[in-house]
């Protein structure tokens, strides 16, 4: 995402701060504690809090060419006064040691100590341990660690206690405060302080430096991302440093993205490295005066996540794809999930929500996906849209659910759920009279990038994502025994549902028409509404049938040409079981893109243009970003509709998976799961399963009776058959595909 509008460009000065290379902070992995060891202590914070802080400082760490550069919307902040507590009941004494990010005070029952003491002893017995802490520059944050007790999410946070002292010292009854468990991440030592946060550097090699004159050209050989090493920097004079996500644009001295300007005045050579982190493939640096350089490396800079899921296939081809869209993932999977890398380092809510489908089927990085939703949401009360932009409000409720689908996690619903209803609160005050969704002053609406795709009035699409967010609503107020706005947000669904078919939908066209506007509907149709309503499962089959060939597969509708959008459309096109069609469109589309010299994947891809014309976006030669989140849906894909796995009940409890080759000779693959991976090998005779979790479900097509030792195979007819998966078993089938 970017702004839409021509943004007023100018170079400034800034200096180079000179600092000794070493490894940055990063967190630690998560141990699990062995049976009878002691529990892991963790810093813990209030929920929502630390992401909140990081978020500010990770989005307003963008330039252009020099400037600050903040984003356009509300940035809230973390609460300064916290109150933490822990019941704890002891056979004997134990000692405890205290840390503290913020001025504190530790209190035993509800007397203080004198100071701020850094280690206490708890005498045996039932005692309550609380810490009271204020900070304002850095997020209140605790950790406790003693043979039984430790800082986790089983402490309670408040940030209004709601105590109060009558004239005889009596203590208030503070029942009316609101306690939350602990947040936390993974900071599991007392010196790795939260506010501390880096992500961490690796050294790497440029490929290739070409020199001319007072110039060096330097190739890191594929998009990267962190800090420029200069070494053996000396002299007197002026040093830039243009960056380019291609070669035309680090040549393009007055028109590239992302610049350093530096004043050198050296007697001696020292080795320098730049103050912020960029993205480029190719950095161009220019020197004036005497100033010198003898090499030029980098610090890659990145959060250490493994890669859980894989892919391979029997194409070469879509291998490649498959690698280049994991490495894609890979660098926009940073404190949060971002966009871009090169222009907007920007928590965009519709672009995360596809950095966690796709996260599903490559990490399975829950934490990442937590900070990011809360991020996105902030605090109340509630003055606009996510992002400003209405559909990505409700990408961040559909979001919630799918998180919990994946991983399970009840408590973050639970907790998170008093903002999911202030945040619906705020959608249901700006319906129309007619309980639709329509802009108003300040927000955006934004679908896609796509030549003249109308805004006005009441746009179908909208309105759908809005029902699946009241869906969603229901679902999780059940979940947390709200039992009276589960019935309303239940019946405000159904109604909006009703009135999306009623007013959108047009026989003649086989489809639900874009919009309507002062009243009537219009005759147009885009592929937004339809293809959602597939995945969605609300067309019945024939209007499904219908909206495939009149809509999805209909030249004349006007086409997709960002990732974003192909994303859904493909998804559309393989719930309905077209996954030969959509192999192919792979290998043109995202291929397509490897031929033009991509070496991650794009925000958007015109086929149609040539050379430096892909480079272009938002009336800016190089405005594009040849890094974008969105380009990497081959793995949600080929994880989902070709594996074929995907959670049944919440944590993958039951799960199915249903193999679909769509014209490959064999495929195979590790879907990742909350405690371990789903395999997956299919050929056109065989194919192998392990789950090692939850119970199973393959499901398959065979033209002639399967066969499997250690499992029944029950035919459900029309040659499908079903087998149930163990966990932790391994099944070989025999099949006619």
């Amino acid at each position: 995402m970017n702004c839409r509008h021509a943004i007023l460009q100018h170079s400034i000065w800034i200096s180079l701060l000179w600092i000794t290379c070493t490894t940055q902070a990063q967190p630690a992995h998560h141990v699990e504690a062995a049976p009878g060891a002691a529990a892991q202590a963790t810093w813990i914070w209030y929920p929502g809090d630390f992401e909140i802080w990081l978020a500010n400082n990770m989005q307003n760490r963008r330039t252009e060419r020099g400037s600050f550069f903040p984003p356009f919307w509300k940035l809230d902040n973390h609460y300064v006064l916290m109150d933490f507590h822990k019941d704890v009941e002891l056979a004997e004494p134990e000692q405890i040691n205290v840390f503290v990010e913020g001025n504190y005070i530790l209190k035993l029952d509800g007397k203080g100590f004198e100071g701020t003491p850094q280690q206490i002893t708890i005498p045996a017995g039932k005692h309550r341990i609380n810490v009271k802490v204020f900070s304002r520059d850095n997020v209140p944050a605790i950790y406790v660690k003693g043979k039984t007790i430790v800082s986790d999410s089983s402490w309670l946070v408040t940030f209004e206690d709601k105590e109060w002292i009558d004239e005889t010292g009596k203590t208030s009854d503070i029942s009316a405060t609101v306690w939350l468990k602990a947040g936390s991440w993974n900071f599991n030592d007392p010196a790795q302080r939260p506010s501390a946060f880096k992500l961490a550097v690796q050294p790497q090699s440029a490929v290739a430096t070409t020199k001319n004159g007072g110039s060096l050209l330097v190739d890191f050989g594929r998009e990267t991302f962190g800090f420029i090493r200069l070494h053996g920097l000396q002299g007197n004079g002026k040093l830039s440093l243009y960056y380019g996500e291609s070669k035309e644009e680090a040549l393009a001295t007055g028109t590239c993205e992302t610049l350093d300007r530096v004043e050198v005045n050296l007697g001696s050579k020292r080795d320098s490295v730049m103050v912020l982190s960029k993205a480029f493939r190719f950095v161009n640096i220019q020197t004036e005066g005497d100033v010198t350089v003898d090499s030029v490396s980098m610090l890659y800079e990145y959060l250490p996540v493994a890669n859980r899921g894989s892919f391979r296939c029997s194409d070469t081809s879509l291998n490649k794809i498959w690698d280049v869209a994991a490495y894609t993932m890979q660098l926009a999977t940073r404190e949060f999930f971002i966009d871009g890398i090169k222009r907007d380092r920007w928590i965009w809510s519709g672009d995360a929500y596809q950095s966690y489908l796709m996260n599903y089927y490559l990490f399975f990085d829950v934490p990442t996906v937590s900070r990011t939703l809360m991020a996105l949401r902030g605090k109340d009360p509630v003055t606009s849209h996510i992002n400003t932009i209405m559909d990505y409000t409700f990408y961040w409720f559909l979001g919630i659910y799918d998180f919990y689908q994946y991983t399970g996690d009840k408590t973050f619903i639970q907790q998170t759920y008093p903002r999911m209803q202030s945040l619906m609160d705020y959608c249901l005050q700006r319906r129309n009279k007619d309980g639709l969704m329509q802009g108003l002053s300040g927000d955006w609406i934004f679908i896609d990038w796509a030549n003249g795709l109308s805004k006005k009035g009441e746009v179908s699409f909208e309105q759908l994502l809005f029902c699946r967010s009241l869906e969603t609503m229901a679902l999780c107020a059940n979940m947390v025994n709200d039992t009276k706005n589960a019935e309303l947000y239940k019946r405000l669904a159904a109604d909006l549902k009703t009135k999306l078919f009623s007013i959108y939908w047009n026989d003649a066209k086989h489809a639900l028409v874009h919009s309507r506007v002062d009243g009537k509907p219009t005759d147009n149709v885009t592929r937004y509404a339809n293809m959602f309503a597939i995945f969605f499962n609300y067309f019945n089959n024939e209007q499904k049938q219908a909206v495939k060939q009149h809509v999805l597969l209909n030249d004349a509708i006007q086409k997709i040409t960002t990732p974003y959008m192909r994303f859904y459309e493909l998804e559309a096109l393989c719930a309905m079981g077209e996954q030969k069609y959509v192999l192919s469109e792979m290998k043109s589309y995202w291929g397509g893109m490897l031929q033009a010299g991509a070496t991650s994947f794009w925000e958007e891809y015109n086929p149609a243009k040539q050379g430096a014309e892909h480079y272009a976006m938002y009336g800016r030669p190089f405005g594009k970003s040849l890094c974008h989140a969105w380009g990497a849906s081959p793995i949600y894909l080929l994880g989902k509709y070709y594996l074929g796995v995907l959670p049944l009940s919440p944590g993958y409890a039951t799960w199915v998976a249903e193999p679909v080759l769509g014209g490959l000779q064999w495929m195979e693959g590790k879907v990742p799961t909350p405690h371990g991976d789903i395999d997956v090998y299919c050929s056109t005779s065989k194919i192998k399963i392990k789950g090692s979790e939850g119970t199973g479900t393959l499901r398959f097509k065979s033209q002639a009776k399967p066969s499997c030792k250690g499992a029944v195979i029950v035919s459900k007819g029309n040659n499908v058959y079903e087998m149930t998966v163990e966990a932790g078993k391994e099944y070989e089938v025999k099949y006619k595909g």
